[in-house]
């Protein structure tokens, strides 16, 4: 399988002028722990995750170093931790030039790339135009969905995903993080919903596709006020019985 086949798309993105507390706002309401950061023109110039928020002086976190170590270290690299700690906009706390990955790249190289450069998630381009992300998640529900005997997606899959999700993102309901994964014809929908009615919406159109034989639901439902997170019922279901 390659990138194409389990990304996330469309991607919620935000730009270098975003501040420090709109991008976490949208990390909880969108429950994503990663953003790419683009820029006017759409071109991908640093990637944000929760890490960044680890260390930040609202909360009393930034490192403390001695004084032996301060020298040792010396002046430049306290001031680049003053302003990851203090900054305002996500400029300051970004990781600038991030690691990304070709639709075409296999599951294999993904993988590879993440142990290698320890992260957690990969923009997908296209030129320099996010087009998708992968994260540790599409992998886990790519394996917890089609760990099967069942051939690689053909052609007719790749068709049959392109149209649920040109048929899906076209609307305000859309489901956040939208993931669609198609192996012969059954597909597996995840992503977050915040509205109970946009899993059925999401559900009947992808029905609604030619060549479509099954949808599977592992869409979860988040609150956007408290952040509780509920599983489909399909996948409580599942977990009760195994």
């Amino acid at each position: 399988m390659r990138a194409h086949q389990i990304m996330t798309r469309p991607v919620i993105t935000v730009t270098p002028e975003t501040t420090i507390v709109d991008a976490a706002n949208t990390m909880l309401q969108k429950h994503v722990s990663g953003l790419p950061v683009v820029d006017a023109a759409g071109k991908l110039v640093g990637i944000i995750s929760e890490g960044d928020f680890i260390r930040r002086s609202e909360i009393g976190t930034q490192r403390k170093r001695g004084r032996f170590l301060k020298i040792i270290l010396g002046p430049g690299k306290a001031a680049a931790d003053f302003v990851h700690e203090h900054g305002c906009k996500v400029a300051e706390i970004m990781t600038p030039e991030p690691l990304t990955i070709s639709e075409d790249t296999t599951l294999e190289e993904i993988v590879k790339r993440m142990e290698k450069n320890h992260v957690k998630r990969l923009p997908v381009t296209r030129g320099d135009q996010v087009v998708g992300i992968v994260s540790r998640a599409n992998l886990l529900r790519a394996v917890a969905s089609l760990a099967r005997q069942i051939p690689d997606p053909t052609a007719d899959d790749d068709h049959i995903r392109n149209r649920i999700l040109d048929s899906l993102t076209k609307n305000d309901w859309c489901p956040f993080g939208l993931s669609v994964v198609v192996r012969d014809g059954i597909v597996h929908l995840s992503g977050v919903i915040t509205e109970e009615r946009s899993r059925k919406a999401a559900i009947v159109a992808a029905e609604n596709v030619t060549g479509v034989k099954k949808v599977h639901d592992h869409l979860c439902w988040v609150d956007t006020m408290s952040g509780m997170y509920l599983n489909s019922p399909e996948d409580d279901d599942l977990a009760k019985a195994s």
